[in-house]
């Protein structure tokens, strides 16, 4: 399990709204629910992506942003458009004003020159937040890398009525996620977040592999550099280099996390359940260990969690 897969199993695609939409100048569509992440490709045209708290960027053919919420944003066939903005988003029902629930989406003008495929996600949990956190509010992915064959089984897929076609958009946008989250870490002169450079380290990336495959094992630093196959002190010095912390304190993060999600999601898990399934012995260690990280003891947790939902 490398960090990345763990991260974004968070993030999955779900009988999410999914549209597409082809449009003739001038346009404003408004996508107005501020998904945690959007994904929108443009399959023939151009338009651009404005942002509430970012500047505007072109969208052409071929071409992907993901935008990250809860900020909303606007698809314009040209920055200043006199056209009104249409409210599109998951309440949006009518398909003649630019928007519908039903699975094929946004139904516009059969001649337009501009077609574009939108598809939101929802984001359940803590477990993604390493992932959010490391994202700009807007991130484009330029056409030829390899989410150019995905985005053609995208369009091929909003074309048909057929059995299924929820389950293949859904998965089909995952997998456009995935290529468009890859391309833009590994693109020339960016900066990744940490943990996906460390990913690539022949001995911090066994370990995390390690912590994120076994998190309730029993780990030290000398059990952990055995299992690398280096020394303690090595381990532990390229840890903190290239991940920004030491192994067991990244490793208490991530137990903390998965603890997160436990205590919202299993309303019938006791905290000693949780502090078990953790990696923890006892309440009381894990109880202490969780308001260190998160500022609150895990029953408050869970109960202003609950009542904010």
């Amino acid at each position: 399990m490398d960090v990345f897969s763990d991260l974004i199993r968070g993030v999955r695609s779900h009988g999410s709204l999914f549209g597409s939409t082809t449009l003739s100048p001038p346009w404003a569509l408004h996508f107005v629910d501020g998904a945690p992440l959007t994904l929108c490709a443009v399959l023939t045209g151009a338009g651009w992506i404005v942002p509430e708290d970012a500047p505007p960027e072109p969208l052409r053919a071929g071409e992907s942003v993901i935008v990250r919420g809860p900020s909303t944003f606007t698809f314009v066939d040209e920055v200043g458009t006199p056209a009104e903005p249409i409210a599109c988003g998951e309440h949006c029902a009518t398909p003649g004003q630019g928007g519908t629930r039903h699975r094929l989406g946004w139904v516009g003008d059969p001649g337009g020159e501009t077609s574009l495929i939108v598809g939101a996600y929802p984001v359940r949990g803590e477990i993604a937040r390493p992932l959010l956190d490391a994202l700009p509010v807007v991130l484009r992915v330029d056409a030829g890398g390899a989410g150019d064959p995905v985005l053609e089984h995208l369009a091929a897929e909003a074309a048909v009525d057929a059995p299924g076609q929820q389950v293949v958009l859904d998965r089909l946008l995952d997998w456009m996620l995935v290529c468009s989250l890859r391309e833009w870490f590994d693109r020339p002169g960016g900066e990744p977040p940490a943990w996906w450079a460390a990913q690539r380290d022949p001995v911090v990336g066994g370990a995390l592999r390690l912590l994120h495959a076994e998190p309730a094992a029993p780990w030290t630093v000398g059990s952990l550099a055995a299992r690398a196959g280096v020394s303690r002190s090595t381990l532990a010095k390229r840890f903190a280099d290239l991940v920004g912390e030491p192994p067991l304190t990244y490793l208490t993060r991530w137990r903390m996390t998965l603890a997160a999600d436990l205590l919202t999601g299993e309303e019938s898990a006791t905290v000693s359940d949780i502090a078990r399934s953790v990696g923890y012995s006892d309440a009381f260690g894990f109880s202490a260990a969780f308001k260190r990280v998160r500022g609150v003891n895990p029953s408050e947790f869970r109960r202003q969690v609950l009542q904010r939902s």
